[in-house]
């Protein structure tokens, strides 16, 4: 490999430095430039980025090479007066601690990668892009540290292929979506090690306390998702009225009006509420809480999984498999909701008999979309809305499973107030944009993102290639996917 002498070196970053200087930041000139353009100039920022933090990742791998602990004081990092070279990067280059690590991770695993016998070679697709400005730096320690390390389960050539294909997924996926569907594919390939890391984070689950200067104080509690969905399921049932949630009837419209009317701030009846709940219990001041008695969390598990004990289930709102056996353990003092699926994907409808969707359907939808379908959103299906993809009033769409979707308060407005439509095509949804966004109004898919459902799907694709291999005639029963709730 061909390499540029230090001086060498010194003169390309400082022509980069240059040309970018030279680009202009008159806002006037930004303000000038129309929608089109603006769009082109985000894209091409983001690469300018990317390949400036790939030139601090590799200064910073090259920084961590020469500070290995072995070095002592002598090492760089040391000799410049810095405990180890993340706190060099950091100082240096003004970054946060969660920056700097990341870059000497990452130039790390670029250095190795180069002069190391010990290197990753999974992970030789993500290096390539970082190298070449492609893949932020962020998404590679994401892919990295989501995919994991080789087991007995999952080989190097496996990992190295999951590896290449979130490289491509990258371009449409943010840091923190990349390493949730780099934690995914390593749980569709390491089955068994599901319930290694579901113990794993159980046994990082703290709560820590701290006195503010000013007198206040601040809770810091990281939770496993088990234990997090009970303490969200309350925390919606406090404050989903303030946080515009709508259609509560019944029983719970005079508590929803009480808290909707509340003055405090989404943050301050929140804190009140936990506050409440650890002194007197979950049933402490009911007209502060949407529904009484303990908190209940749903788990999503197909009927086979529950019926062979092999599998494993889904905790609703978390992208986090859980092994059967914790599927078990909730099942011992669960309620049972089966919700049938038929062959295309679709739970089963009501029809058109009421305006709003009851609390089954909502189930349902719950269960087959998995939170509000609206392009990247990740709000959960507890802060989602069920909308009538062909308006009931306007246009006498029918109260049903397949013409409803999960919509959160924000994209419902957008949908109903900006012109976009939602356009059903068998068991697939489209979003279809109003001409100001897109002026060809080109479809947008619209996946489920519940992981349940792709579980359900995976499930019944296997079935298909076995019945097919064993038996081409034979005919595939539906199953049933089964959403359990535990007080």
């Amino acid at each position: 490999m061909q390499t540029t002498p230090a001086s060498g070196l010194t003169e390309q970053f400082a022509a980069a430095v240059a040309a970018l200087s030279a680009v202009s930041k008159n806002v006037a000139d930004f303000q000038a430039t129309d929608d089109a353009a603006l769009v082109e100039l985000s894209r091409l920022a983001a690469q300018e980025k990317h390949l400036a933090e790939a030139h601090l990742a590799l200064v910073a791998g090259e920084i961590a090479a020469r500070s290995t602990r072995e070095l002592g004081h002598s090492g760089l990092a040391q000799r410049e007066g810095y405990r180890s070279p993340e706190e060099m990067v950091k100082a240096t280059t003004g970054s946060s601690g969660r920056d700097a690590g990341t870059a000497v991770r990452v130039g790390r695993m670029v250095r190795e990668a180069a002069v190391e016998t010990s290197f990753e070679p999974w992970l030789a697709s993500v290096v390539a892009a970082v190298a070449d400005g492609s893949l932020p730096v962020g998404a590679a320690d994401a892919i990295r540290t989501g995919l994991g390390s080789p087991s007995a389960a999952v080989d190097a050539d496996a990992l190295a292929a999951a590896a290449a294909l979130l490289v491509t997924e990258a371009a449409t996926l943010d840091v923190d979506r990349l390493q949730r569907r780099a934690r995914e594919l390593r749980d569709e390939l390491d089955e068994a090690g599901i319930a290694e890391r579901e113990r794993e984070r159980f046994e990082r689950r703290s709560l820590r306390h701290y006195r503010l200067p000013n007198g206040m104080g601040r809770i810091v509690w990281e939770l496993e998702p088990e234990s997090y969905a009970v303490v969200t399921e309350l925390y919606d049932r406090a404050t989903s009225p303030k946080r515009g949630v709508r259609f509560v009837s019944g029983s719970n419209k005079e508590t929803a009006d009480r808290i909707l009317d509340d003055p405090r701030s989404i943050e301050q009846l929140a804190s009140d509420t936990m506050l409440g709940l650890l002194q007197a219990g979950a049933d402490a001041d009911s007209s502060q809480l949407l529904g009484t008695g303990a908190a209940a969390i749903r788990v999503l598990v197909t009927e086979k999984a529950l019926e062979t004990g092999s599998g494993h289930g889904r905790i609703e709102g978390s992208s986090d498999p859980i092994s059967i056996d914790t599927v078990a353990r909730i099942a011992c003092t669960a309620d049972i909701t089966p919700v049938t699926i038929d062959a295309f994907g679709q739970p089963l409808d009501v029809g058109r008999e009421q305006r709003f969707f009851t609390k089954k359907q909502r189930i349902a939808l719950a269960v087959r979309d998995g939170g509000c379908l609206f392009g990247n959103c990740e709000r959960a299906p507890s802060m989602c809305e069920a909308h009538h993809i062909n308006f009931w009033a306007r246009d006498g769409g029918e109260t049903n499973i397949a013409d409803g979707v999960l919509l959160c308060k924000f994209h419902h407005l957008l949908l109903h107030n900006n012109g976009w439509e939602i356009e059903r095509v068998g068991s697939e949804y489209f979003l279809v944009p109003p001409a100001d966004v897109d002026a060809s109004r080109t479809r947008r898919r619209m996946p489920s993102k519940s992981a349940a459902m792709r579980d359900l799907l995976r499930e019944r694709e296997r079935e298909l290639a076995r019945a097919v291999t064993s038996a081409p005639e034979g005919i595939l029963a539906d199953g049933d996917l089964r959403r359990r709730e535990s007080a």
